[in-house]
């Protein structure tokens, strides 16, 4: 218990000092390469979101590993819930898609990205988005809510994945489903690729093996479970260099062990 909360004290400490740096220096998602700041480290694991509906320049800290909302099935008048849904940049790319009848939850555990997206939300006008304050295996929200339960590259971060499967599947309709992105590993990692993960996005080291991410939405009580997208992490060369001589590298290059960002969905 007291790792976990040690876990989730440096999350909120690294969440917060980047809602902190995006709003005093020149990061953000077109320029995250041109700063050190914490962002600038995820950049490796975002897919681009500027040409979706509903993008919001300020909401997106370049934090993601996928677009779970394509992939998601939302339909006009859906309640969205996102989970770990920091300046809310899918949250409002959810709404764009479940329109005004819809009604789209954010919930995150860091406030000063609660209090980022209620000043993103405050501007733009949105009546049907909620933003709440919680823990992802604690859930602010009643029991068959939810149409849809989206996340992006967050439940890698929590302690108890199965607790977070758990309440997912809680605050699910009977028959609705839910679509992740999230980081998962492929095979046994050498100790330099952990380091040099752990290096340059922390978020790594909570990643589980692919399968037992799987197995844990199965215990969950999903089916109809499908990986919708897979692909590999590159980290960047300067990195890997500090940890990895140049035979290591090479089997990196030829070896499918490694570090994923997987798209899931799963229907209660």
């Amino acid at each position: 218990m007291k790792d976990a909360e040690n876990i989730k004290r440096m999350v909120r400490d690294k969440y917060a000092g980047i809602v902190k740096s995006a709003g005093s220096s020149c990061c953000g998602p077109a320029a995250s390469s041109c700063c050190g700041t914490a962002e600038a480290e995820y950049s490796v694991f975002n897919d681009d979101y500027t040409k979706l509906d509903g993008y919001e320049a300020e909401a997106d800290l370049n934090l993601g590993c996928g677009l779970p909302t394509q992939y998601a099935g939302i339909k006009k008048g859906d309640t969205v819930i996102d989970l770990g849904s920091g300046a809310g940049n899918d949250v409002f790319v959810a709404r764009s898609i479940a329109g005004e009848a819809g009604h789209v939850i954010g919930i995150d555990m860091t406030p000063a990205m609660i209090n980022k997206a209620l000043l993103n939300n405050q501007k733009l006008g949105y009546k049907n988005v909620d933003f709440r304050m919680g823990e992802i295996e604690d859930l602010p929200v009643n029991d068959n809510t939810a149409d849809v339960v989206i996340s992006n590259c967050v439940l890698n971060l929590v302690p108890d994945k199965q607790k977070a499967f758990d309440e997912i599947h809680r605050v699910l309709k009977p028959g609705a489903h839910f679509c992740i992105s999230d980081v998962v590993v492929q095979g046994e990692l050498s100790e330099g690729l952990k380091k040099s993960a752990e290096m340059y996005a922390g978020c790594v080291a909570g990643a589980l093996q692919e399968e037992e991410y799987i197995n844990k939405i199965e215990t969950a009580g999903f089916s109809s479970i499908e990986i919708k997208t897979k692909k590999k992490i590159k980290l960047p060369d300067e990195i890997l260099n500090e940890y990895l001589d140049a035979d290591a590298l090479q089997q990196l290059k030829e070896n499918p062990v490694g570090i994923f960002s997987i798209t899931v969905t799963g229907t209660k």
